[in-house]
């Protein structure tokens, strides 16, 4: 027998792995239940559970170099993962590989910028024993990069990463995972407002990429003026500002390439002295979405995209039962935020209903000495998964 479409089935178990940072409270959500731990050190923090475990933190400083939110998702060990943002010229980027089995890890780092792969040799074969966490400053493998896209291949065993970013002219958050190289990718979550916004593409494979770019606003779906094509060279990192292309709304970017690409975006705060926060392509919430730490000054901002969509949103409190679900609708071509308002910190869930919906979710906090801003895509609930078509071959039983 012979399966036509992927088969939609139930995740039994979930290992989701933050980075450590003393004194950060972890929000763990299962269905219904938001519950807090504190990492009482730097060592990674690992939430073993049922499947929907989702877990992330944010930190807020409001002064010094490291002054800004900064908001991670606990990420499951990955085959690969691709991180796009600013290279090492511009900030300190921190990568961070943990492998929380018993089994020993070996993966290989490799850096694009914007003249090809820069990192060579440097950051493949590197052993991960078991339980290790190993932190990375990216400036030894790449140090004249301005931007990045950085691709982790795990070899054998099981490896989380994550990037924490901090702009050398201030604004600091972690990068948020890309999804896999793609002809057709969208990056959600553009939240509306002042603030710079540049959009970062890489082709990492061998061929050049011509991308044709879509901005799809609160207002009307368009191909931005004079910023409709740009052109990536294999395995080349391409940086367009897109602030007055996007005109100060919410919105998302739809990007079509002839080449696989990876994307990402830089949100560059407002004030005197502005924080930074990332979003990167993503898949669409066909499978459902959650994000476990959130707080006051959160929005979701979520586009539908061909016909109109409708998902629901429900607030999970600390304290409490969960709130009654809100049936959300999204114009067909168009971005809309939505306000969420909860007491403390709560998680938010969202599930499908009707349509192709994408989205991401923004925290903000204004200062008199500029915007605290920190943001990530919508990822996928790991509720579900995709098991790819199955066909009868000859060649799984075949000997060599």
């Amino acid at each position: 027998p012979r399966a036509a479409e992927p088969r939609k089935v139930p995740v039994e178990s979930v290992t989701a792995v933050c980075p450590g940072t003393k004194g950060a409270k972890v929000g763990v959500y299962l269905p219904g239940k938001l519950s807090h731990e504190e990492i009482e050190d730097a060592a990674p923090y690992v939430a073993n559970g049922p499947g929907a475990l989702e877990a992330g933190y944010t930190t807020r400083v409001a002064d010094g170099k490291g002054r800004g939110l900064a908001g991670v998702r606990c990420t499951e060990p990955a085959a690969a993962t691709w991180l796009v943002g600013p290279g090492p010229a511009n900030a300190d980027v921190r990568l961070h590989l943990t492998n929380a089995a018993k089994a020993p890890a070996l993966v290989d780092v490799q850096v694009h910028a914007a003249e090809g792969l820069v990192s060579g040799d440097r950051g493949i074969g590197l052993d991960i024993a078991p339980g290790e966490h190993r932190e990375i400053d990216l400036k030894t493998l790449a140090p004249s990069a301005t931007v990045m896209a950085v691709g982790v291949t795990t070899v054998f065993g099981r490896v989380a990463v994550a990037a924490r970013t901090t702009l050398d002219g201030g604004g600091v958050d972690w990068l948020p995972s890309a999804g896999s190289p793609a002809t057709r990718v969208v990056v959600p979550g553009i939240p509306g407002g002042g603030g710079r916004r540049e959009l970062l593409v890489a082709a990492p494979g061998s061929g050049d990429a011509v991308v044709r770019v879509k901005a799809v606003s609160e207002d009307a779906s368009y191909a931005m003026k004079g910023r409709e094509s740009l052109d990536v060279p294999a395995g080349g990192v391409v940086a367009l500002d897109v602030t007055t292309g996007v005109g100060g709304s919410a919105a998302a970017l739809v990007l079509t390439s002839s080449a696989p690409i990876v994307a990402g975006l830089v949100i560059t705060g407002t004030g005197q002295r502005s924080d930074v926060a990332f979003t990167a392509g993503t898949s669409s919430l066909s499978l459902g979405s959650a994000v476990a730490r959130n707080g006051a000054g959160a929005e979701l901002v979520l586009t539908a995209l061909g016909g109109p969509g409708k998902v629901q949103v429900q607030v999970v409190p600390g304290e409490g039962a969960a709130g009654r679900p809100l049936d959300v609708d999204v114009p067909a071509e168009r971005t809309k935020s939505v306000p969420l308002k909860a007491k403390g910190d709560f998680a938010v869930v969202v599930t499908p209903v009707s349509g192709e919906v994408y989205g991401g979710r923004v925290v903000e906090e204004r200062l008199k000495s500029g915007v605290l801003i920190t943001a990530q895509p919508l990822a996928p609930a790991r509720m579900w998964t995709l098991l790819p078509p199955l066909t009868d071959t000859a060649r799984v039983v075949a000997p060599r």
